[in-house]
């Protein structure tokens, strides 16, 4: 256990290097896994992203092994490897990207990272800070029938509390200090408050029915709201418990479609929900969850809000 998301990807990803004995680092557009320096890199296309900096304050050089691609690009991935097999240590993936909005992945494409990267003797890290636990008993590894070699959690496993977890392989695992020569602590990973919020989650989520009833509520949510904005240029991709709805007049299926949103008319929404009284994410990029504590009758309510408001936006 550690204290943030950030920590636990950090940490994963030094290990896959010492186990790999590898440098490079491929992620993917859009797709965050926290702000340790080495991925904080621009989104772009292949290697011409390998030395750019989305932050101010990192150093070129600390971008040196870091490569990302466009998610959801087969080809892309195909030709890293081409090019780099044996110099690629992981490639860290949110097997539901969430940070560019709710982004699905496509048919197969989770399977395709999984067996390119055993093919390769390189290390497939999922990012489950968003998906873990969100609508699946097992994450969105669970959901998708995917094991990887390193898993990276946070935010639901400590009930509201600072917390990040990684986990894996045991022939990984056991390179971690002290047992192993890679270093990693920290003083307060682990600390008796967030486990504890952390088990009373656990258990309220363990309770037989829990999973089936937030699904179908949300379920019954995403299909309202996707007619109600049928024949506008407003697109809701959804899964499990997660959607975004996103000012596109084409399906968003990677971070360029997310550059292509008009995220004038979504400021608009926005505030037109706030004043409506639903309180939507305030950015065209993020996400948003529906929660146990959301009612079917709470959800009609949003649902007409989400109709009303948009109809009210024009130009």
């Amino acid at each position: 256990f550690v204290n943030s998301g950030t920590e636990a990807a950090m940490s994963a990803i030094r290990l896959a290097r010492a186990f790999t004995k590898r440098d490079i680092i491929v992620k993917f557009d859009g797709c965050y896994h926290g702000h340790a320096d080495h991925l904080l890199v621009a989104a772009g296309s292949g290697v011409s992203c390998l030395h750019k900096s989305s932050s101010k304050g990192v150093p070129e050089s600390f971008l040196q092994n870091t490569i990302s691609l466009p998610f959801n690009d087969f080809t892309a991935v195909k030709d890293i490897f081409q090019n780099h097999r044996d110099k690629i240590a992981a490639v860290i993936v949110e097997p539901v990207p969430a940070n560019m909005g709710v982004i699905i992945p496509k048919n197969g494409y989770l399977q395709f990272l999984s067996d390119i990267t055993k093919k390769s003797g390189t290390l497939l890290i999922f990012d489950e800070v968003i998906t873990g636990f969100r609508w699946h008993k097992s994450g969105a590894q669970g959901y998708f029938g995917i094991n990887p070699d390193l898993t990276v959690l946070g935010k639901i496993i400590g009930g509201g509390f600072p917390i990040g977890a990684f986990g894996g392989r045991k022939e990984i695992m056991k390179l971690l200090a002290p047992a192993g020569p890679v270093y990693q602590a920290g003083t307060l990973s682990g600390n008796p408050v967030a486990m504890a919020a952390g088990i009373a989650v656990m258990d309220e989520i363990s309770k037989k029915g829990f999973y089936d009833k937030i699904n179908k509520t949300s379920e019954c949510f995403f299909v309202e709201i996707t007619g109600r904005l049928r024949g506008r240029k407003i697109s809701v991709n959804s899964i499990g418990t997660m959607f975004s709805i996103f000012f596109a007049g084409a399906p968003v299926e990677d971070h360029t479609g997310l550059k292509k949103c008009d995220i004038k008319k979504f400021a608009r929404f926005y505030r037109g929900m706030l004043y409506s009284g639903v309180y939507f994410s305030p950015a065209q990029g993020e996400t948003n969850f529906i929660s146990s504590q959301h009612t079917s009758s709470i959800l009609a309510r949003a649902a007409a809000a989400v109709e009303r408001t948009a109809g009210e936006i024009r130009g």
